[in-house]
């Protein structure tokens, strides 16, 4: 025994702390590490076991704006992968002008780098754009989709009011008019919403302000039909969830049954009370579906 016992106590000693480390019980446990994807560098957060699913970030936020609720309860079932967006925080930044095909290549990258064998992948707002791109250029590394709140790039989009495009080009938007569109009429969702992102240890859930301007660029690009990995959506072929809320300023709710109507393989839900944060106001009902969509 004591022959055996040696060896097998200095291969234990000699294993990095990570490894001898528990598993985050949350993902506001989960330290941010990165990843070089391609020639770029990715920060991301990881929890769970299993099938993996790629959860992309939607315009102006950080991967601190996935509430760990929501995070959580997907990872009891499958290992979650959140990551940040070109240019924010650890997330290197390109070469102008951004596209939503550029940062759907990162995350295709992304997911070869971290040996992810054909992900299910959640897009939420301009996440959901990515998303879209992502399976479009490589729809051998893709699943299954799920489109939260978004909107095609085949020129057929359904643009917000004027307000609204007003009041989110400008980097400083306060937090009652983005509370307001993601949650119109039920503030208590508002409130957990917000007390979610501020538990991440040193939360920082907005991007900063010249990478907002970069992204609303690439928005703007896609709804207009400017990018070519928007279009055309019978390309799509994969099985698609699609989901919305009747309410939505940010990215109207055409543009949800647009995407149901035209791709091949999709299911919809629309929340009729619901704005552009139904999956979380609706996040029991949301997650139903999700996981039964995804099994």
């Amino acid at each position: 025994m004591r022959l055996v016992a040696g060896p097998v106590l200095c291969l234990f000693l000699a294993l990095p702390a990570s490894a001898l480390a528990a598993p985050p019980r949350s993902i506001v446990d989960a330290p941010i590490r990165t990843v070089e994807a391609g020639k770029a560098t990715v920060g991301y957060r990881s929890i769970g076991e299993g099938r993996p699913l790629v959860m992309i970030m939607g315009f102006t936020g950080t991967m601190d704006a996935w509430p760990p609720s929501f995070v959580d309860a997907l990872a009891a079932r499958r290992r979650v992968i959140v990551f940040d967006n070109e240019g924010i925080r650890r997330s290197s930044a390109g070469r102008a002008p951004l596209t939503i095909g550029r940062m759907a290549r990162r995350t295709a990258a992304l997911i070869r780098a971290l040996r992810l064998r054909r992900p299910d992948v959640l897009g939420w707002s301009m996440g959901g754009m990515i998303a879209q791109s992502l399976a479009r250029q490589r729809p051998r590394r893709v699943r299954r989709l799920v489109l939260c709140a978004t909107a095609p790039g085949n020129g057929k989009a359904t643009l917000p009011a004027a307000d609204v495009i007003a009041d989110l080009s400008e980097p400083g938007t306060s937090q009652a008019n983005l509370l307001s569109y993601l949650f119109p009429t039920d503030p208590a969702a508002g409130e957990a919403f917000v007390r979610g992102i501020v538990s991440y240890p040193n939360a920082g859930p907005a991007a900063p302000p010249e990478v907002v301007r970069a992204q609303f660029g690439a928005a703007g690009s896609w709804l207009a039909g400017g990018d070519p990995t928007g279009r055309p959506l019978s390309r799509l072929r994969l099985p698609v969830l699609v989901g919305g809320g009747e309410l939505d300023r940010i990215l109207p709710v055409a543009n949800q049954r647009h995407l149901g109507r035209r791709l091949p393989r999709a299911r919809m839900k629309i929340y009729p009370d619901a704005g552009h944060g139904f999956l979380f106001q609706h996040q029991r009902d949301w997650l139903r579906r999700m996981n039964r969509f995804l099994s």
